[in-house]
This record gives structure tokens, sequence and C-alpha cells, in this order.
């Protein structure tokens, strides 16, 4: 198939993150396994979901080493959006294919397949790889599961492309994403005796509070890296949750903060802190009124960022085959900083566009899929005798 068929086969299968991917990577695997591949899955632990694998070998043989394309196949919901056509069937229409995943990131993963026949044919240097993850979206949580396979496999290979839609552009460095859940538990009283309560939201509001404070001095750091779109740190609550009625001090309290850190920066750096002002002046107010009071702080995602240290042999290589040569860094995270955390060098390069992804009338241009399946080419050849 070519790549439009691919992508159309690919949208095809709902793949929303608390769905099952089997249906998309049993199809891939099949076809993979007709054209004599051994592809091989690694799944989660209730098995309704799997990365899959596969390695096309060196001419002598050699299946170690090489460069992966690696692609994430679950999609994000489409709940409550307007969209004028199936997000589950694509529609092609002037000069786009829309819907679910198209850009983000099918497209990739589309042109990638119809390249396996070129691959097959060519006389590599070192092995290709394809490899394909679940819950991407939701956290990153297939790609450590494959590499942890990877790794008991014996297969290191030497570098990796993550198709991601950077609109063909090479993104050399990413932010890292961590979220943290902060549970406060205090003591419920009447609201017109509020001294024999802790309550919980305020206690929460006040935390809240200081972490906002540790956001804006972020922004006033030395260390800003200016070729980021957003060139510091960010920190961000975006959920809170507490009380049962207006009339009740709430004795539970919970709020959700992300926290988006450039490569050269640590979790501690911004936790530290935050672990120091709930010990030292939180804490020992609650605990007046009730011993038993507590801040739990659990960090749910964490994802690490992609920096652009020790990796100029492939940006060489890539900049060489992309139109736009100069090297973006984002403020988004993928799958690439666990890539490079396993010993491979990474950069993200992939048709389509950031700016439509997760939206309604999700969509990819012809002309990025052409690209993409050029850039392919190109990059096939370079690993070629």
């Amino acid at each position: 198939m070519d790549t439009l068929s691919w992508l159309c086969q690919l949208i095809s299968f709902d793949t929303t993150s608390r769905q099952s991917n089997l249906a998309l990577i049993n199809y891939v695997a099949d076809y993979l396994e007709s054209r004599k591949l051994l592809p091989w899955l690694a799944q989660n632990v209730a098995g309704d979901k799997a990365n899959l694998f596969v390695t096309i070998p060196a001419t002598d043989g050699r299946i170690s080493g090489g460069l992966v394309f690696s692609g994430h196949t679950d999609v994000v919901p489409v709940d409550g959006q307007n969209w004028q056509s199936d997000p589950f069937v694509a529609d092609v229409r002037d000069g786009c294919v829309y819907g679910r995943g198209s850009s983000d990131m099918k497209g990739f993963i589309a042109s990638v397949l119809a390249a396996v026949p070129a691959m097959q044919t060519a006389r590599l240097k070192v092995p290709l790889h394809i490899a394909l993850s679940f819950d991407e979206e939701v956290g990153c949580l297939g790609a450590p599961v494959m590499l942890a396979e990877l790794e008991r496999r014996g297969l290191q290979p030497e570098s990796c492309i993550v198709g991601e839609p950077t609109s063909m552009q090479m993104v050399v460095a990413h932010k890292g994403i961590h979220t943290f859940c902060c549970e406060v538990q205090g003591k419920n009283a009447h609201s017109s005796l509020t001294p024999d309560g802790v309550n919980a939201i305020e206690y929460a509001a006040r935390l809240i509070v200081f972490i906002n404070q540790l956001a804006q001095q972020l922004q006033q750091r030395a260390d800003l890296d200016h070729a980021f779109d957003v060139p510091f740190a960010t920190v961000s609550t975006g959920l809170i949750r507490g009380g049962t009625a207006i009339n009740i001090v709430p004795d539970y309290c919970a709020f959700e903060f992300d926290y988006r850190n450039l490569p050269h920066m640590t979790v501690d750096e911004l936790i530290e802190p935050i672990r120091q002002y709930i010990s030292t002046q939180l804490l020992p107010a609650m605990h007046k009124v009730v011993p038993e009071a507590a801040i739990k702080l659990n960090h749910v995602v964490n994802v690490p960022p992609l920096n652009d240290a020790n990796n100029h042999h492939l940006h060489n290589l890539i900049a060489g085959l992309v139109d736009v040569e100069q090297q973006a860094k984002v403020a988004y995270a993928t799958e690439g900083g666990q890539f490079q955390n396993s010993g491979i060098n990474t950069v993200v390069c992939g048709p389509g566009s950031i700016t439509v992804a997760h939206k309604a009338n999700e969509y990819i241009e012809l002309e990025q899929l052409s690209r993409c399946d050029v850039f392919l080419r190109k990059l096939i050849q370079t690993q070629s005798m």
C-alpha cells in the first residue's frame, strides 16, 4: 500500500488511549509477517495494549545498532468536539486528509510502513527498525515497556527519529513533563466553628499560591533558553477538587499541577522548595489542631526532556535531508527523552502540524505526506551501501 492508503487504514482504527490498540497492532503485524519480517510485541500488564517492534536487518544480517522510526499509535478523544466528518473515517479533500490522528501521528507511521518494501530491497549498511507504542498521550507509558524489552533482547539501536508532527522540521530538544497530585487531609467541622477544623481547601490554596510564586521565579532565572518558544520552565495548576457543602469546613482537597522543565533542569529544583514549605510552614500549623493532618505529594507523570547534547552526527544527517535546516526546540514533550535516556541518539521530525493536533477536524496535508515519503527515501539511501 502507498502512504495515503496506509493512513486511511490507520485512521479507521479507534485507538483513543482509553481503548485497546491491539486491532491496529495486529493488522500491522500481519502485514509485516507477510513481508517475511519478524515483529514482536511488548504488552501492558492488562494485556489489552501492545507496543510493536520490528527490524529490517542489515545486508550482513545484523539486527542491533542502526536507526529506529518511532511513532505512537494512540490518539486523544473526540468527545465534545464538532467534527465535520467522521473522525475515524479518513476524509480526503482540498489537498488534506482529515481524521483523528492524521497529523498526530498516524501520518508518519503510514509513511514509514509504506517504505518497508524499499527498506527490504535496499542494501542496508545498518539495520532499520520500526517502533510503535501505546499510551503516549496519557504520559508516555508504553515506550518504557518497549525499551525494557529491547534491553532484555540485547538490542541497542544507535539512533531514533520520533515522527511527531513538526512540519518536517528537525526538533533537537523539548521540555520534560511532570504532573503532581497534591492531597491535603484536614478535619471537618461546622462552618460556625472553624477553629475546630482544618480547612483543607484553604491550606491547598496557600500551597497553590506558593507554587505560583515559584513559577514566577522560574521566569527570572539567568539560565533561560531562548531557542524555545517559551524560554523558561513553567508550572501551572490545572485541577482542584474539594469540599462537601458551604457550611462544612472541608477535610479534604486535592489539586494537580504541571511542571515543564528545560532539559538542563531537574524535578527536584521545583519539588524540594515545595516539600520544605509543606514541612516547615503548613504542617506545623495544621498539626496544632489535628496531629494526623497530612499533605501528600504524588508524582503522577514523569516524561523526561530531550536535550541536544552529544547528538551532532544525527543532527547533521537529518539536516541534510529536510528542507528547513533550522534546528528547533519545543515546549511539548515526546517519547524522545525516553529513547535518549536509554542511550539512543534521538531527534523529532515528522509530517503535519502540531497546531492541529488534538483539535476537531484534525488534518494532514498531502504535501506533508509527500515530503515525508521523500525524506524517508533519501534516508534509506544514506543507510545503504
